[in-house]
């Protein structure tokens, strides 16, 4: 960002039109990263536009955030849940994706995730976008923060189509997210995908 204006200015939103604040996140988007590759910059400028976006919307957002995926040279069986989880601790014993907790806005959260595991799992193994209007009705639910009732997360795609990570987003009330909002977090994540330099 040139000239007059601060990084901070791109969480400031002046309207409450959703189209015009989508629209102007992702344009602050694309100048934060336009001289920016490192992916944790990137996703925590992305975390912090996404936060102040929902709220100048009045979206009742309590999490908004990444989990990139783990190399697979720093995984162990020894990196599972701090609840001790008997069935994580195995699939990481065998060698199954992780995700881990990247830049994020709310609540401490889940630090790893497995592949195939809960909304942000199931997302990164299938590799599209996984919307929840209910998460009560979702099979395998991993509740971060209770008070949660809805949720959309996107897989994170490289150039060459590798998943690098999923963008993560819950809401306090069911059905919280309409066709506008999961448009605006696929736009992101596309732009985040392209963005960055996956050096993981």
């Amino acid at each position: 960002m040139q000239g007059n204006v601060h990084h901070a200015d791109a969480s400031t939103f002046t309207t409450t039109d959703k189209s015009e604040v989508y629209e102007t996140a992702i344009s602050s988007a694309v100048a934060l990263f336009e001289s920016q590759r490192f992916w944790a910059t990137n996703l925590a400028n992305a975390a912090s536009l996404m936060w102040h976006a929902f709220d100048a919307l009045g979206m009742h957002v309590n999490w908004a955030g990444f989990y990139v995926v783990q190399p697979r040279r720093l995984q162990k069986p020894s990196d599972a849940d701090t609840e001790g989880d008997k069935e994580v601790a195995e699939d990481k014993r065998v060698g199954k994706r992780t995700l881990m907790l990247g830049p994020f806005m709310g609540k401490v959260a889940c630090q790893i995730i497995i592949f195939g595991r809960g909304v942000c799992g199931t997302a990164a193994e299938a590799g599209t976008t996984v919307v929840v209007p209910d998460v009560e009705k979702f099979p395998g639910h991993i509740a971060c923060d209770g008070s949660t009732k809805s949720e959309v997360v996107v897989p994170i795609l490289d150039d060459a189509g590798a998943v690098r990570g999923v963008l993560d987003v819950d809401c306090l009330v069911v059905d919280g997210f309409d066709e506008t909002d999961v448009q605006f977090l696929e736009s992101l994540a596309g732009l985040i995908g392209r963005s960055c330099e996956w050096d993981l």
